[in-house]
């Protein structure tokens, strides 16, 4: 039976890499006078990395401005990200990120329900406050009984890591909950942890393949495909109820064909 959905934040509940970090990133680069800027193309690349201050480093691993020391490269790497998410902060304040359609009406149809909400994501605990108190309310975390961002769990998807302590905090088993992820990162790990996994592409991953989903689309409002085992047509959105047909059919052994 289906007790939770566990979401993944970034790119998943918004797109907040396109329209929020990548904005933050250059203007944190410009803040500290440095001759970078990462474009759309530059950013997509990095984003095979998880985490932003995992990213700044293995970037700047390759650039000239940089301290030659790791002690060096990771202070520097600490004063750009903590810049970053204070410009990151301001544009979600502004309300220049919103949630992605039919993430609101998802969560609403599970608390009706009873299902429980929980949040398995990389980013920092700021972040997660700074676009969700904006765009749920001051008091969202009361709407989510389990909440592991990037400080509670530091080993970074495709690492199982967040999900297993989501899981933990939730007292459920994985065959208790779907995850809602939008990366080849975010569905490794979920899929290391056991855990049935719809996949909303997000635009920097709108190409990808992903094996092991129980089932693909591009957003909640976009017909979805299921995987190749899971009877029935292409819905037009996915819903709580469509969830809960694929989660009970995802652990049902495959029929050979006659």
């Amino acid at each position: 039976m289906l007790a939770a959905l566990i979401f993944d934040i970034d790119g998943t509940m918004a797109e907040t890499e396109r329209d929020g970090h990548l904005v933050a990133f250059n203007d944190a680069f410009d803040a500290h006078g440095l001759p970078w800027h990462w474009s759309v193309e530059h950013y997509s690349e990095l984003l095979q990395i998880t985490g932003g201050r995992e990213r700044l480093l293995y970037d700047m691993a390759r650039r000239k401005e940089t301290p030659t020391d790791s002690s060096g490269r990771e202070s520097m790497a600490r004063a750009l990200h903590a810049e970053k998410n204070r410009r990151y902060g301001r544009i979600v304040e502004r309300g220049g990120i919103l949630l992605r359609p039919g993430v609101t009406r998802l969560l609403r149809e599970a608390q009706a329900a009873g299902v429980r909400l929980a949040i398995a994501s990389t980013t920092s605990r700021v972040n997660a406050d700074a676009l969700l108190g904006a765009q749920i309310g001051r008091d969202w975390q009361q709407h989510f009984a389990a909440v592991i961002c990037g400080e509670d769990a530091p080993q970074r998807k495709p690492d199982p890591q967040c999900y297993l302590r989501c899981l933990e905090a939730l007292d459920l088993d994985p065959d208790e909950v779907v995850a809602i992820e939008d990366s080849p990162n975010g569905l490794a790990a979920a899929n290391a942890a056991g855990i049935a996994t719809l996949v909303t592409r997000s635009v920097f991953f709108a190409s990808h393949a992903y094996p092991g989903a129980m089932a693909v689309c591009d957003g909640l409002e976009d017909p979805a495909v299921p995987a190749p085992n899971l009877a029935g047509a292409r819905p037009a959105r996915v819903d709580l109820a469509q969830l809960r047909e694929w989660h009970a059919a995802w652990g049902e052994p495959v029929q050979a064909a006659a």
